[in-house]
């Protein structure tokens, strides 16, 4: 049979792989991509692709669809942009989360219904934190998660089948508490690179992420007679629990449109003092060249000690990198950093550069605590670092980042009029004010009786200040973060 006998193609018949069973038909004229990429979150949403399996190839499905390559390329996209898929280059496109449910329009609690007002106590120990974490929340804002889903997988994968191949017998051995010797070279390498720091491999102490570093220094500073340590506010809580939990007092500093207050910290003669000065928490302010040279000041006449929180350093979008603490006052700094925000809290990996004075007590109570973090991971770690996988991986978060920043912004803007937002600049959250009186935690607590979880500011600080919320955006798509700042939008009313 000749070809102008056959008969015509049937593009009625359902095409496409399996699991979408799809009529190419059904899109509309122009936005095939955006149709595809649609039915595609449908197939994740009911489990037709569940978490961690593999999308068809690009050149497969775009044949069995019939369809140009690019629109199959244009869907993909769309899915790793909103973090349901991840590229992972040679093992192709992979499902890493699923979207949210769709649910009913969020309606703010009523008198009779439950309230889980009691999880949100003015100043919530770690019990209160602790049940907040596991309360349900289909859309969850909380600040100082990371984007999980875009964490490395195939390199890491790649590099951990490098590190046990080239890893000798003695390796697995309980080996230095101040971590591996490649890592701490790494680090040295990333931190000359990236903050101006000079530091010695042999000076570097890797642990289990900055809240051991507050743990470990707590109890070293407590047995050098210091018995306080002032912190910022507001500022983190965490950071503040832990250093309780040590014995120490936590004195407030205020913070203002410059960073904190330098005069109040000198009038309080403290002899240790904890900042986040590259990017505050929560504000988000920079520590002003005045006032770090008061700081340098206060450091050198008193011998004060400067415990430098380098939180979210890197994560910078409109503005110039801010030079560490470390890099010019090295002998009144201990510096602390982790891979928690760039790859993953789980991997539980962080440094501390400490001053002279303490350097062998941390090491000490790091010995005496676990020994020393486990080495495979450090390997793993180490390979990334001086393969160049890092600073790729900072760069895709960045592009992530300030787009669902900008998402954010922008729901803020529509949903809530009036709110300030503050610390746009850098970073993984914003704070954001409202010029009113009304009770924050009240706002929290029924945001999350609507399936939203925020935090309240009024838990990150001491003292009276402006109702307010701290909203993580990088763990969220757009579209989630666009719901969850209306959530907000409409309970906030009922509070006024």
């Amino acid at each position: 049979m000749n070809r102008s006998n056959r008969d015509p193609v049937d593009r009625s018949i359902v095409a496409g792989s399996d699991f979408l069973q799809l009529n190419i038909l059904d899109a509309p004229v122009g936005g095939r991509s955006a149709w595809l990429a649609q039915q595609l979150r449908l197939a994740i949403e009911d489990r037709r692709l569940p978490i961690g399996s593999k999308l068809p190839a690009t050149r497969v499905l775009a044949a069995e669809l019939r369809v140009s390559r690019g629109v199959v390329t244009e869907a993909y996209q769309r899915l790793i942009e909103d973090g349901h898929a991840a590229g992972h280059r040679r093992n192709g496109t992979i499902v890493v989360a699923a979207p949210t449910a769709p649910t009913a329009p969020a309606q703010a609690p009523s008198a009779a219904a439950p309230s889980p007002g009691g999880l949100f106590a003015a100043l919530p120990g770690p019990d209160v934190f602790d049940r907040m974490r596991a309360a349900p929340a289909r859309i969850d804002l909380s600040p100082g998660t990371p984007d999980l889903a875009a964490f490395p997988r195939a390199a890491w994968m790649r590099a951990e089948r490098a590190a046990l191949a080239s890893l000798s017998t003695s390796g697995l051995g309980y080996g230095d508490p101040r971590g591996t010797p490649a890592l701490r070279h790494a680090i040295a390498n990333w931190l000359a690179r990236y903050r101006a720091i000079r530091a010695d491999p042999d000076g570097i102490l890797i642990v289990s992420g900055t809240a051991q570093t507050l743990s470990l220094l707590g109890r070293v500073l407590r047995d050098d007679g210091v018995p306080a340590v002032a912190v910022e506010d507001p500022g983190s809580l965490g950071a503040r629990q832990h250093l309780r939990h040590q014995g120490l007092d936590t004195p407030p500093v205020p913070v203002d449109s410059q960073g904190a207050r330098i005069d109040v910290l000198r009038d309080m003669a403290a002899r240790a003092v904890l900042l986040t000065p590259a990017h505050q928490f929560p504000t988000g302010v920079v520590l002003s060249g005045a006032r770090r040279r008061e700081l340098m000041s206060w450091a050198s006449e008193s011998d004060g000690l400067i415990i430098e929180d380098d939180y979210d350093a890197e994560h910078r979008y409109d503005r110039p990198p801010v030079p560490a603490l470390r890099s010019v006052l090295p002998h009144h700094v201990c510096y602390a950093g982790s891979v928690s925000k760039l790859l993953a809290p789980a991997l539980r990996i962080g440094w501390v550069l400490a001053p002279p004075k303490y350097r062998d007590a941390l090491v000490d109570a790091k010995r005496f605590a676990d020994l020393g973090n486990a080495a495979l991971p450090q390997q793993v770690l180490a390979r990334l670092m001086e393969s160049g996988q890092m600073e790729r991986q900072l760069r895709l978060l960045r592009t992530r980042h300030c787009r669902r920043r900008d998402a954010m912004v922008d729901a803020i803007t529509a949903h809530l009029p009036g709110a300030v937002v503050h610390g746009a600049a850098a970073g993984l959250h914003l704070m954001i004010t409202f010029d009113a009186e009304f009770d924050d935690t009240e706002l929290a607590a029924a945001a999350l009786a609507c399936g939203v979880k925020v935090h309240p500011l009024s838990w990150h600080s001491q003292g009276a200040r402006l109702p307010g919320v701290v909203l993580g955006y990088a763990a969220s798509t757009p579209a989630a973060i666009s719901e969850g700042v209306a959530v907000l939008g409409e309970v906030l009313p009922s509070l006024s």
